[in-house]
């Protein structure tokens, strides 16, 4: 019962308010003096992933490249759920596998065919051509998407297996320690794609059973909610605290927790004052078409569009 138009309305205005906040404070604290209008200008507008230059994929507010793809995954979303939809439930295990075969092709692409060099200025011991086209080129980042919306159709028609919550969250971490051991290329997404899949299907049969869970709870749905801000907020509030508060001080470990756990509360401070103060009142007040005041006669009633979730 959706509109293409509403859709993308709705998922504009969920990214764009809070990333444009983000953006400003983090130009006015330090990133207006050392970046670029011709990086700055594609950060505001989500297109600086496109880019392979690493002063403008990482740029302003670093954590903002991923709503790059997101953007991208949006737009294209309204084309891609009627195949998708098409698909017999029989092929969508096939397609899964191919979505996670072709993530494994990216890489080994960006390993065997992109330049090695020059090294990323972070370190992460690949080039910056590897690190921008195997983790941060918004359309190799489709299959991921694509995936995820064949796990939705199993989950929904009942043809995923019941996985237990905990075993796949142990599953998970033990992807993440995988992680750390294969190359870094690999261990970007290729090495956490399955157990991370794991997991998201085992809570989402649990949600659609309604069984209990933790995540039922007022507090995490709570974090949910704040989840975005958070994660939009969190390389400023650490950056400006440790270079301009802090003057880059370092600490022993017990005072490193606290200062670890001051960011932590500082961070979810601020994304829930981008919930409250810019997300909710944005949502509310512009992801629906107003209704017309008057009507001529004979004239067929506007659409209406359902409504909203706030996330």
């Amino acid at each position: 019962g959706d509109t293409v138009t509403g859709f993308w309305r709705r998922r504009l205005l969920k990214i764009f308010p809070n990333h444009i906040v983000m953006w400003a404070l983090a130009m006015v604290l330090f990133a207006g003096a050392m970046t670029p209008l011709s990086a700055s200008l594609p950060n505001l507008f989500l297109v600086h992933s496109w880019f392979p230059q690493h002063e403008t994929f990482i740029s302003v507010n670093p954590p903002s490249w991923s709503l790059c793809s997101e953007l991208l995954f949006y737009l294209l979303f309204p084309f891609l759920i009627g195949p998708v939809l098409r698909i017999r439930e029989r092929a969508l295990w096939g397609w899964a596998a191919a979505m996670v075969a072709c993530m494994v092709a990216v890489q080994l692409v960006t390993d065997f065919l992109l330049p090695q060099n020059p090294p990323t200025p972070e370190g992460f011991g690949i080039s910056l051509w590897e690190f921008w086209f195997g983790y941060n080129f918004p359309p190799v980042r489709m299959f991921e998407f694509v995936l995820g919306m064949l796990l939705a159709r199993l989950v929904l028609a009942g043809a995923f297996p019941r996985v237990r919550i905990l075993p796949a969250a142990l599953l998970c971490l033990a992807g993440y320690a995988a992680a750390m051991a294969v190359p870094f290329l690999y261990g970007l997404n290729v090495a956490t794609i399955i157990p991370v899949s794991l997991l998201i299907c085992a809570v989402a049969r649990a949600d659609v059973d309604g069984a209990p869970t933790v995540l039922r709870g007022r507090t995490m749905q709570w974090l949910g909610e704040v989840s975005f801000g958070f994660y939009l907020a969190q390389y400023v509030v650490m950056y400006y605290g440790r270079t301009a508060l802090m003057d880059e001080r370092l600490f022993a470990p017990l005072p490193g927790v606290l200062v670890l756990l001051g960011f932590f509360l500082a961070t979810l401070l601020t994304g829930w004052l981008l919930l409250v103060c810019v997300e909710r009142p944005v949502m509310r007040r512009w992801s629906r078409p107003r209704p017309r005041l008057q009507q001529a006669p004979g004239a067929p009633a506007e659409e209406r569009e359902p409504a909203p979730a706030l996330r």
